[in-house]
């Protein structure tokens, strides 16, 4: 297996009076897709918001690239080459499409052969390019969303819930996007709730459930375990 690019190692991490994460262990190779699955407020989009430094680890040292950052302003986290993708979107609504990627490019001007590769994955940005982002559809403003985070060469992505609420098309869509960034040697850590999206793209899974990591592996391998499954999140998939 690759050298990780992302571990954490015994993340603590308290929301308010919540200790949300208690004591997690993960670890992300370089170059693959790990998947974050888990039921609903088990910590997973909170151990990506302490990845980015939205909130602050008590405990524990998160490692890029053997770099500990868990002290490291969010900024300078982006500067090392962490894109993030929240699942509230994190668009400006009254700023057109163009300009919402112009303040995404933190290094500077956006390049013109990864703007064509965006409008490539993404062709309904490339239609809406001066149109104001709040005017988009959902499936679109999902589409911004992450395309804001690859305007720039990431080494590391951290994607939440992409395909949340969006047409069977649109996800296809997202799917085929990822795959590209994937094939371009970057790392995601990507949370999904849908389990068809995730067994299609995860080269590993890592499975939380109250605050902790209580499972990991390949993908393949819980994908072809419906027990396993069952035990670790109440899902029932076979056929999914």
């Amino acid at each position: 297996m690759p050298e990780p690019i992302l571990s954490l190692e015994g993340v603590f991490t308290d929301i308010a009076q919540y200790h949300v994460l208690q004591g997690v262990d993960l670890t992300v190779p370089a170059g693959e897709v790990t998947m974050l699955l888990g039921r609903n407020g088990v910590g997973k989009t909170t151990t990506l918001k302490t990845v980015m430094g939205h909130w602050r680890a008590r405990e524990g040292r998160i490692l890029l690239d053997g770099t500990d950052i868990a002290r490291t302003p969010t900024p300078d986290i982006a500067r090392m080459g962490v894109g993030y993708v929240p699942e509230d979107m994190g668009i400006f609504a009254n700023l057109s499409v163009e300009e919402n990627m112009v303040l995404a490019a933190v290094t500077g001007p956006i390049d013109p052969a990864r703007r064509d590769w965006i409008f490539s994955v993404f062709p309904p940005l490339k239609t809406f390019w001066s149109s104001a982002a709040g005017n988009l559809s959902g499936g679109q403003k999902q589409m911004l969303s992450i395309a804001r985070a690859m305007i720039e060469e990431r080494r590391l992505y951290l994607i939440d819930e992409p395909t949340k609420g969006l047409a069977p098309a649109i996800i296809s869509t997202m799917a085929r996007a990822l795959r590209e960034l994937k094939a371009q040697g970057a790392s995601i850590l990507l949370v999904e709730q849908n389990f068809s999206v995730a067994k299609a793209l995860g080269d590993g899974v890592q499975v939380m459930d109250d605050g902790r990591v209580i499972w990991s592996g390949r993908m393949a391998e819980l994908a072809g375990d419906a027990a396993l499954q069952e035990r670790l999140m109440g899902l029932s998939l076979e056929g999914a």
